[in-house]
């Protein structure tokens, strides 16, 4: 049966109403998931099903409340703030990367935007905490997780304790209170950090997944002369591990090298390759995760394991969708065109989609 997960609401305390996904068993194709067929909305290239609208929110090298959208649009996240909320995006760019902000008010639209990472290097994925920072990773050699504050009131923080490598992407456990670590490397691997004082990354030790199923120390996660991931030597080897979101005691993650999805249950220590042609990997408060295909589409795969097509992305051919992330109360989704239309060089498409989800 699916089980219940704990999540932090907007305000701080603790919700019970997340369904997960069925532990185990084959994922099941439907031509139509819950919200039935998709249709041409007539706008931005989206199909969607009936009841769902979207938009493009920012776009870049055009400006969006005063400030240039930066390109090559990456990870993302949202967060809450009061009555609206802020969407974190990303930039993979080599020396300028960094990360934006995009601030809604309770209407949706778009009431500020500002820069909360600069003059970092390639920065891809991340994640969100469960105490509201975004960490950033650097994909570049040598990389390095950034913890930002998306409200812009703070300075960004290298974590270095949390290893230099080509990190990818960041997942937080709650429950067993580590952060899940891709490694952007051909024979990458799967890391987790464990903080001295869970809300603080400055301390820590940093583990990787073996064969064998269990974890062993880093070394030295920073050395300069051999690398994190040659450290321990039967640490087990991904091709490009990429995104990842932690959902009801599992880590799903991407592996870009034959684009698949992974899911690895904390509770019981075992890993499974669900299904391949993923890129990103998102999970809404129903339950169901959304995931980012190499067809410029986002499918859905329900508690009960069905997978299905949400949307549909026309007229970006050659581009790649990043960055899926749920508002807080789960009623928008947004994820980025990295590279936008006809693939122009660093162009990219942020987009919205509102609509009837479940919950």
């Amino acid at each position: 049966m699916s089980v219940l997960s704990t999540s932090v609401d907007p305000e701080g305390g603790l919700t019970m109403s997340r369904k997960t996904l069925l532990r185990t068993g084959p994922l099941r194709r439907e031509t139509a998931g819950p919200y039935g067929p998709l249709a041409p909305y007539g706008g931005d290239g989206l199909v969607l099903p009936a009841g769902f609208a979207g938009r493009v929110v920012a776009r870049s090298g055009h400006k969006v409340a005063g400030l240039t959208w930066h390109a090559a649009p990456d990870g993302g996240a949202c967060f809450p703030d009061g009555a609206g909320w802020i969407y974190v995006s990303n930039s993979e760019l080599p020396l300028l990367g960094g990360a934006s902000a995009l601030r809604f008010a309770p209407d949706g639209t778009v009431a500020d935007a500002y820069r909360i990472l600069s003059g970092t290097d390639l920065n891809c994925a991340g994640g969100a905490t469960p105490w509201h920072t975004w960490l950033s990773c650097e994909l570049g050699h040598r990389g390095r997780v950034f913890e930002c504050d998306p409200y812009g009131a703070r300075a960004a923080r290298p974590r270095l304790a949390m290893g230099r490598f080509r990190h990818e992407a960041a997942a937080c456990d709650p429950d067993r209170q580590v952060v899940y670590l891709t490694e952007g490397e051909p024979d990458g691997c799967f890391y987790r950090f464990v903080p001295g004082d869970w809300g603080d990354l400055t301390e820590g030790r940093l583990e990787v997944l073996c064969v064998s199923g269990g974890w062993r120390p880093v070394p030295s996660p920073a050395a300069l002369l051999k690398a994190a991931r040659h450290q321990v030597e039967d640490a087990r080897r991904f091709d490009g591990a990429e995104g990842c979101h932690y959902a009801g005691g599992v880590c799903y993650f991407t592996t870009k090298g034959d684009h698949g999805l992974w899911a690895y249950d904390a509770q019981t220590s075992t890993l499974e390759r669900l299904c391949g042609g993923v890129r990103a990997v998102t999970a809404a408060p129903s339950g169901d995760l959304y995931v980012t295909r190499d067809t410029m589409g986002v499918d859905v795969i329900t508690p009960d394991r069905e997978i299905a097509p949400f949307l549909r992305l026309e007229g970006h051919a050659g581009a790649e969708l990043t960055g899926p992330a749920f508002s807080p109360d789960g009623s928008r989704l947004y994820f980025s065109s990295r590279r936008g239309p006809a693939g122009e060089p660093g162009d990219g498409h942020t987009f919205e989609v509102s609509g009837p989800f479940r919950h």
